[in-house]
């Protein structure tokens, strides 16, 4: 359950009648379907991934394919209802969130709060039917991401990024774990552990194009208590590590491996020169996120090719 993309909502005034447009809205914006779809990606790179590595074929896993495709929307809707509930306070501080239909009061937070549980309920019986490891998985990730990052170190320290990153990281497992029990494999981990590290970057982007909101709402991300310098250098850090997790795709796919390095080092190249050579911190850090989705899109794009290729024409 990816921590929180940048939605950018414009805000709305609340009206007392909608049409059926307005209320899909509203639902939407409740349980964050954009963040939904982008988690959906790296859920379906592990599935995929879990079937090539396996030797399965596509016909025998359309039933899996469905239920963890169905369950793992549902609990990822659930974990970003669970959030709207918590969050709604500073959500009301903050611009871009301003508009949340639990900010305006279009959802109230006890029917937010019954909508997120039914939806973890019936999300982790649908990925019990792919695997109980699926629905342990979909389980441990709305867990991690509504009490160790909302609820605990998101308001508490700078390090709520790396918390949430583990959260973030989940739906991987999930795929993967709906079709195969051996979670050790190299490819899966591979894939987990560049979905860790991609979210840091990624993240401390936002916070800084959003400094002036998180500052509002008193949330310690980084550039707001330790400034931008810091955040510079934490972020080559993370995409150091990230180029260096490249390899573990070795044991997968020479070329998968090499997109994934290319990738890593053409943003680390990025971050240095747009720094130095940019005044407008705002500017090099819309440059990163940009960037950013343009990775892991690329990447788990790759993967689910290269498996499902690899499925179709048996290419083990």
């Amino acid at each position: 359950m990816e921590q929180n993309l940048n939605s950018e909502h414009k805000p709305q005034s609340s009206g007392t009648t909608r049409g059926k447009s307005s209320r899909s809205t509203i639902l939407a914006q409740t349980v964050k379907t954009g963040i939904i779809k982008s988690n959906l990606i790296p859920m379906w790179a592990g599935l995929t991934l879990g079937m090539y590595k396996n030797k399965m074929t596509f016909i025998d896993n359309i039933p899996e394919m469905i239920f963890s495709t169905v369950g793992s929307a549902l609990v990822i809707g659930a974990a970003g209802a669970f959030n709207n509930v918590y969050d709604r306070d500073i959500d009301a501080i903050m611009p871009r969130t301003q508009s949340r239909p639990t900010v305006t009061g279009e959802m109230s937070a006890k029917s937010t709060l019954s909508l997120a549980i039914a939806m973890l309920i019936i999300g982790l019986a649908v990925l019990a039917l792919a695997s109980p490891l699926a629905a342990a998985f979909g389980l441990l990730g709305v867990f991690l991401y509504v009490v160790p990052y909302t609820m605990w170190t998101k308001r508490r320290t700078i390090y709520n990024t790396e918390i949430g990153s583990i959260s973030g990281a989940v739906p991987p497992l999930i795929g993967w774990s709906a079709v195969s029990t051996d979670i050790t494999h190299p490819a899966i981990l591979g894939l987990f552990f560049v979905m860790v590290i991609w979210q840091m970057p990624h993240f401390y982007a936002i916070a800084i194009r959003k400094r002036v909101d998180y500052e509002a709402a008193s949330v310690p991300m980084l550039p707001v208590v330790k400034g931008m310098r810091r955040t510079y250098y934490q972020t080559n850090f993370y995409l150091i590590l990230l180029i260096l997790s490249s390899f573990l795709f070795g044991s997968l796919s020479v070329g998968i491996m090499l997109v994934a390095l290319l990738l890593s080092i053409a943003w680390l190249v990025m971050s240095i020169y747009g720094y130095h050579s940019n005044k407008d911190q705002v500017k090099w850090a819309t440059k990163m996120f940009v960037f950013s989705l343009f990775h892991m899109t690329i990447l788990f794009t790759t993967v689910i090719v290269y498996s499902l290729v690899g499925v179709i024409f048996k290419l083990y």
